[in-house]
């Protein structure tokens, strides 16, 4: 299944590109689908920020991103770096106090705040102080409605910004009136990108919703459930080594991870990944051999007769099939994860110990049992204790189907 997303420019007084709004799409059709606001933000911010880095969508210039009432009073765009998005608080939006007290907080965050198709009712005045770019639609108001209200207001520290604009009349009246940025189809329609989606298993999903439900949460727990499926555990590495969270150093494993973002992030982190698959179909054939060969490269980097690291033999396993998920060149993938070199050269190269492992894996699983044999002998096992492992494997998959029980 592929994600899309329509991205529109918007462009400075020069008519120079200076950032996007992203609008969400669910198809080939470049139009808002049928669907619930706070599903469609959920699931444009997992599809365009935290399943596959820098793409087209969000490169170079700001995004500018529509937020419903209940993911703004949920403080979702925490999630994001705040040096690459504006946030549009959108115009259903009430102007009641949890609401301001999401914006001012996320202003005090140091977030660009925009409103969206503003329509100059008196109630939006307090929150004026904390909001960057005020968005004026020229259809809903009219060209010289719009006009006159940014005359009016020319010498306050906010960039007005006018959207919907359809004809070269209509910008040469806007730049006059003073507005200082623009949109619309007399600049340029929404362009339609798509990507492959990444889709966390239903269950793992469910099971993961109810952890972080938990008071306190039981991290442990949360890791087990997380490093279950290849989908979440690119997603969560993906997205706390991120712009959004510069470290020292790279962070490669789960628990460093949770550690780092700590029980609201992650209940963050979980509750938007939630929203945004909770409708989608999901493929389980390439989750569970990529989570069947994650735990085959646990067991067989602990019983071999050579110095390997589990948890990095787990790694090497779970994503060795994420270019057949994702379908993106896994050098690309690669490039987003902080994983060790010998877990890199294991996937890209086949080199190293690691590297054994997987091929052996692949031997095994093509009934190739004279490289079987060569690659048991490097690795200091015998063909007996694959088979073992094989076996313990796939009752261990059937067992851990099953959701936790309280």
């Amino acid at each position: 299944m592929y994600a899309y997303v329509a991205r529109q420019p918007i462009l400075n007084r020069q008519q120079r590109t200076v950032g996007y709004e992203l609008l969400f799409r669910d198809g080939e059709h470049n139009a808002f689908p049928d669907i619930e606001a706070n599903t469609a933000t959920s699931r444009l911010l997992v599809e365009n920020y935290m399943a596959v880095g820098d793409d087209l969508a969000t490169a170079s210039q700001r995004t500018f991103i529509n937020f419903p009432y209940d993911s703004l009073v949920k403080l979702l765009p925490l999630l994001l770096p705040r040096h690459k998005v504006v946030i549009e608080v959108l115009e259903t939006c009430p102007p009641d106090d949890e609401l301001f007290a999401a914006i001012r907080h996320l202003y005090k965050q140091g977030y660009t705040i925009a409103l969206d198709d503003f329509d100059l009712h008196p109630a939006w005045q307090r929150f004026m102080p904390y909001v960057h770019v005020i968005k004026l639609d020229f259809i809903k108001l009219g060209c010289q409605r719009a006009c006159d209200f940014v005359a009016r207001h020319e010498n306050r520290r906010l960039k007005f910004l006018a959207e919907k604009v359809e004809t070269r009349e209509e910008f040469e009246a806007a730049r006059a009136a003073g507005f200082h940025l623009f949109q619309g189809y007399y600049f340029s329609k929404p362009e339609l990108l798509k990507n492959r989606q990444v889709t966390p298993e239903t269950l793992t999903t469910l099971r993961l919703l109810r952890e972080i439900s938990r008071t306190p949460v039981d991290f442990p727990r949360v890791e087990r459930i997380i490093s279950s499926d290849v989908s979440l555990s690119y997603l969560l590495l993906r997205y706390v080594n991120s712009a959004a969270h510069r470290t020292l150093s790279p962070i490669g494993n789960f628990k460093q991870a949770l550690v780092y973002l700590g029980e609201e992030k992650i209940k963050l982190f979980v509750s938007v990944v939630a929203a945004a698959h909770a409708s989608i179909r999901k493929p389980r054939e390439l989750y569970i051999l990529s989570l069947q060969r994650a735990r085959m490269c646990e067991e067989l980097a602990r019983g071999s007769g050579i110095a390997l690291n589990s948890d990095q033999a787990f790694l090497a396993g779970i994503f060795s099939l994420l270019d057949a998920l994702l379908d993106k060149p896994l050098p690309k993938l690669l490039e987003l994860l902080p994983l060790s070199e010998e877990v890199h050269n294991a996937l890209l190269l086949r080199q190293g110990p690691l590297g054994d492992v997987l091929n052996l894996l692949d031997a095994y699983d093509n009934a190739d049992w004279e490289n079987t044999a060569r690659y048991c002998q490097r690795l200091g096992m015998s063909e007996v204790q694959v088979a073992n492992v094989y076996h313990q494997t796939l009752r261990w998959l059937a067992s851990y189907q099953i959701p936790y029980q309280k």
